[in-house]
């Protein structure tokens, strides 16, 4: 399993391996052959910044069935999602202002695939060798604005604000998503805790499908969908998303 990073650093950009507590710097393209430069720092000394810069966010819905069991919705013969745009990107670390016009915002832990390699009409079985690893992700949404007219259901909207879209705090590889866990806390209480083995529509088969006349580019971010649990965000309450062998996704909301 290797964790790559993203960080800045006496005010320049940088991405490498972190090992530990140290970060091997390298150079390049994450997705096509970075070489190591020699040089290594220290995670305490550098900012945390994005371990990838995704062309666009991909947001599923109703994609777990204990979810699904709840709120009594019917199996989807397709993925349902939306696109986060890149104004919602924020890394850990980052503290993420809520505007009051937004009204209160839920938390929604989850697993995000990261794509390693263009994939344009793949089958399930190529599937995964267009995926390069994984990380948290918290798909923020505003309730306030999601349903505020009853006319039309405002995801896009609700789910794009600043901030609202934070992800990291690495971009592992070597990881089977089917033995993973996804947890989320605020102010440090256990508020979700789902198995991805419970997903609908496995990894492989969220990749095929939604590569079906949309190409999905090297870094773009497929977030799985959540389960039960999702919930509000206290006004300063700090919210972690935790997946073992990816780490801590952390971010305080103002």
């Amino acid at each position: 399993m290797t964790r790559w990073i993203g960080f800045r650093h006496d005010g320049a950009a940088g991405f490498g391996r972190l090992d530990g507590e140290t970060i091997t710097v390298f150079e390049g393209d994450l997705f096509g052959a970075p070489t190591e430069t020699g040089r290594t720092l220290p995670l305490a000394e550098v900012t945390l910044d994005l371990p990838c810069r995704p062309s666009k966010l991909i947001a599923l819905w109703n994609n777990f069935g204990a979810l699904a069991e709840k709120l009594e919705l019917s199996r989807p013969e397709a993925p349902l999602f939306l696109i986060k745009p890149a104004n919602t990107y924020r890394p850990s670390g980052a503290t993420i202002p809520v505007p009051e016009a937004s009204g209160r915002a839920l938390y929604e832990g989850e697993l995000a695939i990261v794509i390693g390699k263009a994939a344009r009409d793949v089958s399930e079985a190529e599937a995964m060798d267009h995926v390069f690893g994984f990380t948290c992700i918290n798909d923020v949404t505003s309730a306030a604005i999601l349903k505020a007219d009853a006319s039309f259901t405002q995801w896009a909207r609700a789910k794009g604000l600043d901030g609202f879209g934070p992800f990291g705090p690495v971009v592992a590889t070597g990881l089977d998503p089917e033995t993973l866990t996804v947890r989320t806390l605020v102010n440090g209480r256990e508020r979700q805790n789902f198995p991805i083995s419970d997903m609908l529509m496995p990894v492989a088969r969220l990749v095929s499908l939604l590569s079906q006349g949309m190409t999905l580019e090297p870094g773009d971010l497929i977030a799985c969908g959540t389960s039960v649990g999702s919930g509000p965000i206290p006004k300063g309450a700090t919210v972690e998303v935790v997946i073992d062998g990816i780490g801590t996704l952390t971010n305080r909301f103002d």
